[in-house]
């Protein structure tokens, strides 16, 4: 590192430091979420490279704060940038964004992604977002989202308490996941909902303990069944997140979401309370309890990310969420989705890419007690991907996205994203793969961010969209020059990450049972099949490692995904190790079955450079589909088929 280049850093650091202690006490602001794609597509750049994971949004002021000065060390230009507009939230008032865009588009009905309930046919828009401190303890923000017909105060609401209890009432916005582009549970698809938050912003104990709860009101419905008919009224909407940082860049977290009460049904606290501790007693319907009597709706998910500190550090998330319990154990989440995705923050200098995949089964947002389940206002609270289907159609889908970014020598950013979305063909509807693309260019100027952006495709129904904008936003401390150098990590922390690629074969026995009370028997099949993996570890201790790893087998003509959220090895010696690992599987039978599974293995590294050979033994918990087939057994006791796997994978590693 050049003497100017580490005082630049020195300047940058230092600058991060005082601005961090001006917000060190009392609440903390939030950042836009959705709002202003530029800086926050910064803001989660500045969190990776300083090793940050984070797996709820919106995002305290001061959690950016706090990161500065490790991002500094490595992108001094971006550290800068991201500190001079959060000068906006260390000041006792201050607007820190407004947004307004133009656009001309093509009549479509298609719901914008993450995007408040906004069409694509929707001609302008329109958001804002500052804050007033009243005092240490007090503080005031003020946001809204408007477009045709609509002025959401999103990101309005007063805050009280401090870093570890922080109380905010008003519009807040949820976003619970750690995929940037979707969230199962509840993110921005749909409009804010008034209420209350707890949370904290500055981790608790030496694991990093961090919480959100809330209780919200939802829009107005119609039809919530009740008593053999319907009652009327706002349903209440309750959630919890909990998240831990074990080690150093690696989160593991829990969320819980309810949707109850609405007219004449239940929602006292009480009732709240048992549904969330005995949810397959007071949550599901049973032979003791009916529709009358169940509490309402409720939604589950686990989270992973891991911050991976190679030379240029990436990121690497999961996330596995049920609409509902499994078989009546609230342990084993039943209508699986899994979302996986990477994120890498420099390529090249100029380029930065990002990836997702989500996949789930049927049943989501949808229920029996409330028809459009955990919707608001017309649109899911969750995956926009469940916007694009007929109304109440239980159908399960899958969706991708790709983005890359790409800042031009001749000045500017250029950021092209495509989406593309399959629902499954046992549907009520005739669909068709959805295509969605967008290019944007955005230029800095004076605290301005200007550029233009265009959107086409075709949805679900074969009808094609389009939408070509022009966009202003204020963005205190933008600037052109944000795409300086990055100072790579020492070698040495590049050497305590392994990206590595299995190769072999697996040896396994699958057992069919379809669960319709003996009529079709039970069957087990053996097989050798095909084992291929690629992962990612790093060095947490001196002799432990933990990373991620996606593997692929083939069992008997099925085609089985694994995802090892967690993948632990302990180097007992110079050559051996030993392992174990957890995580969720994708079996690619007549429609997707999901479930658990884990096992543990042994390691004999280096047989060859950088090859390492790996006995793993493998079991599955119950991997579940719903019947959904007319090939499906009839006469099911619990509407599901269920396949166990059992097996060991022999195999090659190569290291990069």
């Amino acid at each position: 590192m050049s003497s100017s280049r580490r005082v630049q850093v020195a300047v940058a650091v230092a600058a991060a430091f005082s601005s961090s202690a001006a917000l060190a006490q009392g609440p903390s602001p939030y950042l836009p979420l959705k709002m202003a794609p530029e800086i926050e597509r910064q803001i989660d750049q500045v969190l990776l490279l300083a090793g940050r994971p984070i797996v709820r949004r919106p995002i305290a002021a001061v959690t950016v704060l706090e990161a500065l000065p490790a991002a500094c060390q490595v992108d001094s230009l971006l550290c800068e940038r991201v500190r001079a507009y959060l000068s906006s939230y260390t000041e006792r008032f201050g607007v820190a964004h407004v947004g307004l865009e133009a656009a001309g588009t093509r009549n479509s009905e298609k719901t914008l992604p993450n995007s408040f309930g906004m069409s694509a046919g929707d001609e302008w828009s329109a958001s804002v977002a500052g804050q007033f401190r009243i005092f240490d303890y007090m503080q005031l923000q003020l946001g809204a989202v408007a477009y045709p017909d609509e002025i959401i105060p999103s990101g309005s609401m007063l805050s009280i308490g401090n870093h570890y209890f922080q109380l905010d009432i008003g519009y807040r916005d949820h976003w619970w996941s750690p995929m940037s582009d979707s969230a199962m549970l509840i993110g921005t698809q749909a409009q804010t909902m008034p209420g209350v938050t707890l949370s904290n912003y500055k981790p608790m104990t030496g694991w990093n303990f961090t919480y959100e709860a809330f209780i919200a009101r939802m829009d107005y419905v119609e039809d919530i069944a009740y008593q053999g008919g319907t009652t009327a009224g706002y349903p209440r909407l309750a959630g919890v997140n909990l998240a831990i940082e074990p080690v150093l860049g690696w989160s593991l977290g829990a969320s819980r979401v309810l949707q109850y009460g609405g007219g004449e049904r239940k929602r006292s606290f009480g009732d709240l309370f048992n549904a969330f501790f005995s949810p397959t007693r007071y949550d599901n319907i049973s032979d003791e309890t009916g529709s009358d009597d169940q509490f309402g709706n409720q939604v589950a998910a686990l989270t992973s990310k891991f911050v991976f500190p190679a030379r240029v550090p990436f990121s690497v998330y999961f996330e596995y969420a049920g609409e509902d319990g499994s078989r009546a154990e609230g342990w084993r989440l039943g209508n699986v989705s899994l979302s996986a995705g990477i994120d890498i923050p420099r390529i090249w200098r100029r380029f930065d890419m990002t990836y997702e995949v989500s996949d789930w089964q049927n049943a989501w947002y949808v229920n029996g007690v409330y028809p459009d389940g955990t919707s608001n206002d017309g649109h899911v609270i969750g995956h926009w991907g469940a916007d694009d289907r007929l109304a109440r159609d239980a159908v399960g889908a899958t969706s991708h996205m790709l983005r890359v970014g790409w800042a031009a020598p001749f000045g500017g950013t250029f950021d092209v994203r495509y989406r593309t979305l399959q629902n499954e063909d046992y549907g009520v509807g005739d669909y068709q793969r959805e295509h969605d693309v967008a290019l944007r260019y955005s230029r800095s100027w004076n605290e301005f961010v200007y550029g233009a952006e265009v959107n086409v495709g075709s949805d679900v129904f074969g009808e094609d969209f389009r939408r070509v904008g022009a966009f202003v936003r204020y963005s205190p401390g933008a600037r052109e020059e944000f795409a300086g150098p990055i100072e790579p990590l020492p070698e040495q922390a590049a050497r305590n990450v392994d990206i590595f690629v299995d190769a072999g074969v697996n040896v396994s026995q699958v057992e069919y049972d379809p669960s319709d009370g003996g009529v079709t028997p039970i069957e087990k099949t053996s097989s050798v099949g095909p084992h291929i993996g690629v992962g990612v570890r790093r060095a947490v201790t001196s002799r432990s490692d933990l990373g991620v790893r996606v593997e692929m087998d083939d069992f008997d003509g099925l085609t089985a995904i694994g995802v090892r959220a967690l993948d632990y090895r302990y180097r007992v010696g110079r050559k051996l190790s030993i392992g174990a690992y957890a995580g969720a599987m994708r079996l690619n039978a007549p429609t997707a079955a999901y479930g658990y599974y884990g096992g543990i293995g042994a390691q004999l590294r280096d047989v060859l450079p950088r090859l390492d050979l790996t006995l793993d033994l493998r079991a599955s918990d119950k991997i579940a589909r719903d019947v959904l087939l007319p090939s499906d057994p009839a006469g099911n006791t619990w509407g599901d088929v269920i396949y166990q796997m059992y097996g060991a994978s022999a195999y090659l590693s190569y290291r990069f």
